[in-house]
């Protein structure tokens, strides 16, 4: 039996989602085939640099039209970025505060996908490494203002480490809910931050599973594990992410592999399993 949609202060969220990062013009054609194989969440930023945000609402908005799919049926994600992520295609007056910033970034969003309200908003990152500075405050104020409003339903960060996060759990209004970061196995995936979202009521996303980590994946005892539940190595990596708490993206381009994704959440690995592959390292 497939797991249950999550629950976030009244949002359902899907237990996988569909990464649309680096696809370009193919956007729109990857996120609308990724619909008809059956996910129902969808990230994506508006970072020209990397992602092509009008793509998504294309696939978004053909979906609905199509009768495929309703509005209320899709997890949609987005994600403000400051400048020194962008590159020159800017959604917003870089001359203008940051507050004004992440207002004409969420109006942007809103209307490359087509849509009244954002599923969650992420903050693409702090502006540095080390504590939040205060444009980091200046942009998360404004998020909550958004919130508050009703056009964004879920805050999150992402490319957070766990001294960052405590510091955003502590001086916010409206704390983060969802926070998503690159997952190494190498690191313990992520292990210190994990921990701090499952006892704070974060939900956590890891992604580039497989990209990250192809030496620990390419070890003999990860294809063991496969062979044993006659499933794919990133089934397993897929399977074992949900088990430990992770919320996974893939962002892959194949419609096999979409389906056999999904198909992650349709079995169940031993907890031994799970302890081997949470130890893995590269």
């Amino acid at each position: 039996m497939k797991l249950q949609d999550l629950s976030i202060d009244g949002v359902r969220v899907p237990r996988f989602l569909y990464g649309t990062a680096w696809k370009e013009q193919e956007t729109s054609r990857l996120a609308g085939l990724a619909i008809r194989q059956g996910f129902r969440g969808i990230d994506t930023a508006n970072q020209r640099r990397h992602y092509h945000e009008a793509g998504v609402g294309e696939a978004v908005q053909a979906s609905i039209r199509s009768g495929l799919i309703r509005r209320e049926d899709l997890f949609l994600q987005t994600k403000f970025t400051f400048q020194g992520g962008q590159d020159h295609r800017l959604p917003y007056d870089p001359k203008a505060p940051i507050r004004t910033q992440v207002e004409q970034s969420v109006a942007s969003s809103l209307e490359h996908l087509g849509i009244d309200t954002i599923d969650a908003y992420l903050l693409h990152g702090p502006t540095s490494r080390i504590g939040l500075g205060a444009e980091d405050w200046e942009a998360w104020r404004a998020m909550e203002s958004i919130h508050a409003d009703g056009r964004l339903r879920l805050l999150g960060i992402s490319n957070v480490n766990l001294g960052q996060l405590r510091e955003l759990c502590h001086r916010a209004s409206v704390p983060p809910r969802l926070v998503q970061n690159r997952c190494f196995a190498a690191d313990g995936w992520d292990r210190e931050v994990r921990a701090f979202c499952s006892s704070n009521g974060i939900v956590y996303q890891g992604f580039s599973l497989l990209t990250a980590n192809r030496a620990a994946l390419a070890r003999p005892e990860v294809a063991r594990i496969a062979d044993r539940h006659a499933r794919t190595v990133p089934q397993v990596v897929f399977r074992f992410a949900i088990d430990v708490g992770i919320l996974p993206l893939t962002g892959t381009t194949d419609p096999v592999h979409m389906r056999e994704d999904l198909e992650a959440l349709a079995f169940q690995l031993d907890p031994t399993e799970v302890d081997r592959l949470e130890g893995l390292i590269g």
